[in-house]
């Protein structure tokens, strides 16, 4: 999600020493659009992993009970983001009170830091699988008042900005860095132990299958990471060294505050590729879409020659 800036205020924000003017207009238009296509789309689609998943409790594996745990932490994740969408879309008002405000950040941390480990034990779990076969709360966030509104922060006060800055930090490394780190190892001794096409992972009946369902989680994971998680931390990376700041120019503060709050959309946008991955990653669930969709068809046709 796409918390405030450090003062936002009437499409503009205000920062510490020196006074600085942020022109941060897009966020009324882009953060409510791109909202609410994550909440048309994630809740429908994480409600249905999660149903599929309890409807078939008595088969569950582990990889069945990361995916469902991720698609819970991604759906309650969306059910925030209507508050979201009323903040942006009113010019960064926030009525909804300093609790709802630490609930509605701890959900975007929870369910980005959350998402990233259920995907690093999934992708472990998979090259156990391939290369060895038998064997807090945000206590940061806050709301203020800025010109007679009350204001959500995302990462901090602007007073604490500087203290903020070794616990976003280790939020980046060991809720990102670190696991993304185990997830290239995993791939690499996987994308080895395929290229030779060899090993006892692959001397069964299903080698191919199981060849074909890896190499499909791989790309998934790996656009996930890319397309939501990598520009994200880069840029909060980057933005936290310049808020940490005394006095870096105003155009530089503006061109980054800009870059991190244009990409914090995208952080969201696992929400939808989840279940996606869910679905490549699941030929059970494959197989029961397709039959599913070939008796919607047939009903169809039926209903067409009455």
């Amino acid at each position: 999600m796409a918390p405030p800036g450090d003062r936002p205020a009437d499409n503009t924000t205000v920062s510490l020493l020196p006074s600085c003017t942020y022109n941060e207009d897009f966020k009324q238009y882009l953060l409510p659009a791109v909202y609410s296509l994550v909440f048309v789309l994630g809740l429908p689609l994480n409600a249905t992993v999660i149903l599929r998943i309890w409807r078939s409790r008595r088969r569950l594996t582990r990889t069945t009970i990361y995916m469902l745990n991720l698609a819970v932490a991604d759906f309650l994740y969306v059910c925030s983001l209507p508050l979201l969408i009323y903040n942006y879309g009113s010019h960064d008002y926030w009525p909804f009170g300093e609790q709802a405000c630490k609930l509605v950040r701890f959900q975007f941390y929870s369910n980005l830091h959350g998402s990233i480990l259920f995907l690093t034990c999934i992708s472990f779990q998979r090259f156990l699988g391939i290369c060895y076969p038998l064997a807090t709360w945000h206590k940061f966030a806050a709301t203020g008042t800025q010109r007679n509104r009350t204001v959500c922060y995302d990462l901090s006060e602007p007073q604490r900005a500087t203290d903020y800055f070794p616990y976003g930090m280790a939020l980046t490394c060991l809720g990102f860095a670190l696991p993304f780190l185990a997830i290239v190892a995993c791939y690499c001794s996987m994308a080895r132990i395929l290229c030779q096409g060899g090993g006892a992972a692959l001397g069964t009946a299903g080698a191919q299958e199981k060849k074909d369902k890896a190499v499909r989680m791989i790309m998934v994971v790996v656009a996930v990471f890319v397309i939501s998680f990598l520009p994200f931390h880069l840029s909060k990376t980057a933005y936290l060294l310049v808020r940490a700041l005394r006095a870096p120019p105003c155009s530089v503060r503006n061109l980054y505050a800009v870059i991190y709050k244009s990409t914090r959309p995208f952080a969201s946008m696992n929400s939808v590729l989840d279940p996606i991955l869910f679905y490549f990653t699941q030929p059970r669930v494959r197989q029961s879409t397709m039959t599913l969709l070939q008796r919607i068809t047939t009903t169809r046709d039926k209903s067409a020659h009455i």
